[in-house]
C-alpha cells in the first residue's frame, strides 16, 4: 500500500491530511484483520517517528526517508520518488519477503506505483482520492489551480495501472470523461464509515459534555482550504435570522498564518459573524464523534468531493448533512431522506436550507434516523471486502481470504 505524501496514521483536519488518511488506514487494517499482509510504505517527515509501526495484526506502516525528513509541498516530493522508490524495494530485500500487488493512493504514489510495477511485474491498483483535472474545473484563482506536472501523471497512470478504483459512479464519469478512462477497467468502490465508533447519541448529553451551549448548533468538519468552500457557509450565517453556533473543526499548525486560514478568520471579521463562529482545530475521532451527535446539523460547501467521508461519519451519528450538490457528495448524501443538497457557492440558498433544518425538529429527527441507516451500510469490513475482490482478479489466491458472510 502506498501513501506517499501522507501518513495514514496522521489526524484528519490538518493541510495535507483528511479522508485519505482514514481511508488506506482502515482499510489496510481490515485486509489485515482478514489476514492479508499489509505494508502501508510512507515518506518519512519526522526522524523521531518509529520506522515500522504495527497498525492491526497482519499490517505495519513503513515510515522511508525520502529527501528532507520534513513536510514539504507536494511537487517537491514528486522529485524525491525515486529516492522513495529505492528505499522501498531495499527494505523488501532487507524483510526477505514479496509482494503480489501494489495499490496507490493519490497521483504521487501512482507514480511511484508504476515504477515498482515495472520493477517487480506485479500489478498496480489504484486509487486517486481527489483529481486533479476536478480541482482545475473549480478553482477561484490561478493559485488554486493544479500543476501540469499532476495532470500528465494521472492521465499516464490512468492507462498504465491494472485497475483504477472510484469512491462513486460519478468519479467513474469523470475519470472517463477527463482522461479517457476505459469503464470497463474502473471499479467503484465506496469510502466507508467506523460504525461502532460513530454512532447515534443524545444530543443534549453530547453537548454537556463538550460544555457546549444548548442553542441551535451547526457543525463543519474538513480541511480549511479554498476547495472546501467554508467562505460560502459564513456568508450563509448573515442570511440567517436566528444565528446557529457554528463549529468549525479542521486545521493544524502546518498551515500558514497569512495563508486561507488568515483570510477565513479575517472573512468572520469582516462579515460580522465573529461571535457565531469557533475554530476548534483537528479533533481526536473519538471527540468528534461527540461534535456529530451534538449538532443539529454537518454542513459540507464544497466546490468539489470526490466521495464525502465526513457526510458518511456525521450521518452514522444520525446528523442530517446540507452539502453541496457536487461530485460525490451527490451520492453519498440522499438528497431529502439523509440530509439536503444545495447549489455550491450560493450562501443564499444555503441559508434557506439550514433555516428550514434548524427550525423543524420533526425535520431533524427523520433525517438523523434514515442518516443512520444510510450509513450503516458502508461498514468498513465491506469497502476491505470489494478491495479484495479487485486484488483477487489479478492475484487468484487474494480471493482465499474473502467471507462473504461478512457483508451483504
Amino acid at each position: 500500500m502506498l501513501s506517499v505524501h501522507t501518513c495514514p496514521l496522521a489526524a484528519p483536519g490538518g493541510k495535507e491530511t483528511g479522508g485519505m488518511n482514514v481511508y488506506v488506514r482502515e482499510v489496510s487494517r481490515e485486509l489485515g484483520r482478514m489476514g492479508i499482509e499489509v505494508d502501508v510504505f510512507t515518506r518519512s517527515q519526522n526522524p523521531a517517528i518509529e520506522r515500522v509501526v504495527p497498525l492491526a495484526p497482519g499490517a505495519r506502516v513503513v515510515h522511508l526517508p525520502a529527501g528532507p525528513e520534513a513536510p514539504m509541498p507536494r511537487e517537491d516530493v514528486h522529485r524525491h520518488l525515486d529516492e522513495f522508490v529505492d528505499a522501498l524495494d531495499a527494505w523488501r530485500l532487507a524483510d526477505g519477503g514479496d509482494y503480489d500487488l501494489v495499490h496507490g493512493h493519490y497521483w504521487l504514489s501512482g507514480v511511484a506505483g508504476l515504477r515498482l510495477r515495472t520493477r517487480w511485474s506485479v500489478p498496480l491498483v489504484q486509487m486517486f482520492h481527489t483529481l486533479g483535472q476536478l480541482k482545475n474545473s473549480v478553482a477561484r484563482t490561478a493559485d488554486q489551480i493544479e500543476p501540469e506536472l499532476r495532470i500528465a501523471a494521472e492521465t499516464r497512470i490512468i492507462g498504465a495501472a491494472d485497475r483504477v478504483i472510484a469512491a462513486s459512479a460519478v468519479e467513474r464519469d469523470h475519470l472517463g470523461w477527463y482522461y479517457g478512462a476505459r469503464r470497463d477497467r474502473v471499479a467503484v468502490v465506496p469510502c466507508g464509515v467506523d460504525t461502532e465508533l460513530f454512532t447515534p447519541a443524545d444530543a443534549a448529553a453530547a453537548k454537556a459534555e463538550l460544555g457546549l451551549p444548548n442553542g441551535p448548533l451547526l457543525l463543519y468538519v474538513g480541511r480549511l482550504t479554498p476547495i472546501k468552500g467554508l467562505e460560502t457557509l459564513l456568508e450563509a450565517l448573515t442570511f440567517l435570522r436566528v444565528r446557529p453556533l457554528l463549529l468549525v473543526i479542521g486545521g493544524d499548525q502546518d498551515e500558514p498564518l497569512d495563508g486561507h486560514v488568515a483570510h477565513l478568520r479575517t472573512l468572520v471579521g469582516t462579515l460580522g459573524v465573529a461571535d457565531s463562529v469557533r475554530f476548534l482545530g483537528a479533533q481526536p475521532q473519538q471527540r468528534l464523534r461527540l461534535y456529530y451527535a451534538a449538532s443539529e446539523a454537518t454542513v459540507m460547501p464544497s466546490y468539489y468531493e470526490s466521495f464525502g467521508m465526513v457526510a458518511l461519519e456525521a450521518m452514522a451519528c444520525a446528523s442530517p448533512v446540507i452539502a453541496s450538490n457536487v461530485g460525490g457528495l451527490t451520492t453519498t448524501v440522499r438528497d431529502g431522506a439523509t440530509g439536503f443538497l444545495v447549489p455550491d457557492g450560493d450562501p443564499a440558498a444555503l441559508a434557506e436550507t439550514i433555516g428550514r433544518v434548524l427550525g423543524d425538529g420533526d425535520l431533524r429527527w427523520r433525517l438523523g434516523r434514515e442518516a443512520a441507516r444510510w450509513a450503516s451500510q458502508y461498514r468498513w469490513p465491506c469497502v476491505a471486502e470489494a478491495v479484495c475482490r479487485e486484488y483477487a482478479r489479478f492475484v487468484p489466491h487474494a480471493a482465499l481470504h474473502l467471507t462473504a458472510a461478512r457483508c451483504m
